[in-house]
């Protein structure tokens, strides 16, 4: 079974920064594109950033500039550093990642999309 656990959710002020952790756990042979995705009240969710293996990175308009993707391939976790938060960053942030794990019933490793229960973080005054 994988599991991917994010933290570092909660309230801040507008303009301050919170950074986001995502641990995966598991028997993952590998860690493929990982990211992170958001989703406010009453709205769709939305890719908010994604990163490579290889580190390449890819980011919502509505973020550049404020927030940073980055992960640690052997500790199989990867961070959303988020600075200029603004009331409309406030939404469940949840973290997803492409990986191959074990399947003791297949005995083997095939490809699979894995979701976290997500994390909330409310900017406001």
């Amino acid at each position: 079974q994988v599991d991917l656990v994010e933290s570092g959710g909660g309230l801040v002020q507008p303009g301050g920064s919170l950074r986001l952790s995502c641990a995966a756990s598991g028997y993952i042979y590998s860690l493929r594109t990982m990211g992170w995705h958001r989703q406010a009240p009453g709205k769709p969710r939305e890719l908010v950033a994604n990163i490579t293996q290889n580190g390449d990175s890819v980011y919502a308009d509505s973020v550049k500039g404020r927030f940073t993707i980055s992960r640690n391939n052997a500790e199989k976790t990867v961070y959303l550093q988020m600075t200029s938060l603004q009331p409309e960053d406030t939404a469940v942030y949840y973290c997803n990642a492409d990986l191959l794990a074990y399947v003791p019933t297949l005995r083997n490793y095939p490809p699979m999309n894995k979701w976290g229960k997500g994390t909330l973080v409310t900017v406001s005054s």
